[in-house]
């Protein structure tokens, strides 16, 4: 069986959020992964609440959500989360103890096996690859200790292109399964200049080392397939995007 897998940058609701809910939500609709990690969830717009509840009564997707706030002041306004459509066995969290910045798991049964999901949001500031070095060693320091389960995956914002030290810090027995770049969207709000905005051209111009969002996966996984997902604008407004962000899917096959 293979089961598709996402994640996905909400942009914690900063701009414009009631006009790019309908836009994630149709084209999570159209994208059906059995599992999307959401960073930027808006805790006072309760926006990963929104969006499990409007998916399952509109397009009847059912999905447990699982979230988990950043630490200290931080968790006034922002959360992590996942989307599941497989039985949850359990979760929990790490504490980098800087900059309330947090990672989560939650252990799935896919297939009859333990599956662990993590989805962590790294340090943002460009400048500053050390912090996120020190972060993914917490990180996959955690992933060691929780060694009863082979299969797992990495996902979500780590601020980090590929050629950054905090990137090549990743084990070897992690491989991601990007196939093509990211790009920043051309989201404005609405005061902003509506200037012309054309996504090949940024894509052009942003590199083959433009990505931010990952989805890392051990060897127990044959990856099928792999591609970028909330990527369309409003067909009637080339300045409303689903988020700044674009979303990483892949299809992935456990193997025997």
């Amino acid at each position: 069986m293979t089961f598709r897998i996402a994640t996905f940058n909400l942009h914690q609701g900063f701009k414009r959020w009631e006009e790019r809910r309908e836009l994630i939500a149709a084209q999570l609709a159209a994208l059906k992964p059995d599992i999307i990690a959401l960073n930027e969830i808006s805790v006072p717009l309760e926006t990963g609440r929104w969006l499990w509840k409007e998916t399952q009564k509109r397009y009847g997707l059912r999905y447990s959500l699982l979230q988990q706030t950043k630490s200290d002041t931080p968790s006034i306004d922002e959360a992590q989360g996942i989307l599941t459509r497989f039985p949850v066995m359990e979760t929990g969290n790490l504490d980098y103890l800087a900059r309330g910045r947090v990672a989560q798991v939650a252990r799935l049964e896919v297939e009859g096996r333990s599956v662990d999901i993590y989805i962590t949001h790294l340090h943002h500031v460009r400048e500053e690859d050390g912090l996120r070095q020190y972060q993914v060693q917490r990180l996959f320091q955690w992933v060691r200790n929780r060694n009863d389960v082979g299969a797992c995956i990495v996902c979500g914002d780590f601020n980090a292109t590929p050629d950054s030290v905090s990137i090549q810090l990743i084990p070897k027995s992690f491989r991601t399964v990007q196939m093509a770049p990211t790009f920043p969207t051309g989201l404005k709000a609405k005061d902003e200049p509506a200037a012309p905005y054309d996504p090949s051209a940024a894509l052009v111009a942003a590199g083959p080392t433009s990505c931010y969002d990952y989805i890392w996966v051990t060897n127990d996984f044959v990856i099928a397939n792999s591609g970028r997902c909330f990527e369309q604008p409003d067909p009637k407004d080339p300045t409303l995007w689903p988020s700044d962000h674009i979303g990483i899917w892949a299809d992935l096959t456990l193997k025997p």
